[in-house]
């Protein structure tokens, strides 16, 4: 069987979920409202940065993309439509490669709309502050946003092929990003800089210190979502449906 209507059939899913629109709604209305909140920010704190500031929405925005990519897989595993998939795509590795770039192509656009919202509401908040930003850092922001809820979003799939739960999925991440990652996040220069989130979000910032830079940190992100979307393969194609 081709590529291309394998493609078409897993996009129909994903147009048709309610639950999936409303995690790429939600994506963009929770980044957007907490950016705007976070534009009030105090500019003479000594670790101001005003392009995190501006974006900082996406913090708790990622949670609706987490979702977006957990439930897009982990419905496959309710009432026997896995079976159903893999009757008519018989090739188990096609079809989670589809799954995967319809899952990638709308997280990968909502982001980077999303990102470009946040940050004009967030730099209108900030006012002068915000003017020391150059348009490539910007730009950087904007896109790397975009990347960064891409992957999150992929990582977040591959999870919820191997473990077949979404909410074990989101019971794993959700914490691991709201509690682990935020209590030692501080500890720069430390493992805390090669944790999939904090390591993507360097590209948000304007400065940056640690190990990394922002395009590196976003290239450990993607290393974490390849191994996780190697192990949701590695589970489709080994275990039953």
């Amino acid at each position: 069987m081709e590529f291309t209507p394998v493609l078409r059939s897993e996009w129909l899913k994903i147009r048709t979920l309610r639950s999936l629109q409303g995690a790429l709604l939600a994506l963009f209305a929770a980044t957007l409202a907490f950016s705007a909140i976070a534009g009030v920010s105090d500019a003479s704190d000594p670790g101001f940065d005003p392009l995190f500031t501006a974006l900082s929405g996406v913090i708790p925005g990622q949670i609706a993309a987490i979702s977006f990519g957990a439930m897009a897989v982990s419905s496959e595993f309710h009432q026997g439509a896995l079976r159903l998939s893999l009757a008519a795509v018989p090739r188990r590795g096609r079809w989670f490669a589809a799954k995967a770039a319809v899952i990638a192509v709308p997280a990968l656009l909502v982001g980077v709309l999303t990102a470009l919202a946040a940050l004009l509401v967030g730099r209108a908040g900030l006012g002068p502050a915000a003017d020391g930003l150059s348009t490539g850092e910007q730009v950087r922001g904007v896109v790397g946003c975009g990347v960064y809820l891409m992957l999150m979003a992929l990582l977040s799939a591959g999870i919820a092929a191997l473990l077949r739960s979404g909410v074990a999925t989101l019971s794993l991440l959700v914490p691991f990003i709201l509690v682990v990652s935020f209590v030692i996040g501080d500890a720069t220069g430390t493992v805390a800089d090669f944790l999939p989130d904090k390591a993507g979000q360097l590209v948000l910032r304007e400065t940056y210190d640690g190990t990394l830079g922002p395009w590196w940190g976003l290239a450990v992100t993607g290393l974490w979502t390849a191994a996780a979307l190697l192990a949701g393969a590695w589970s489709v194609r080994r275990r039953d449906a």
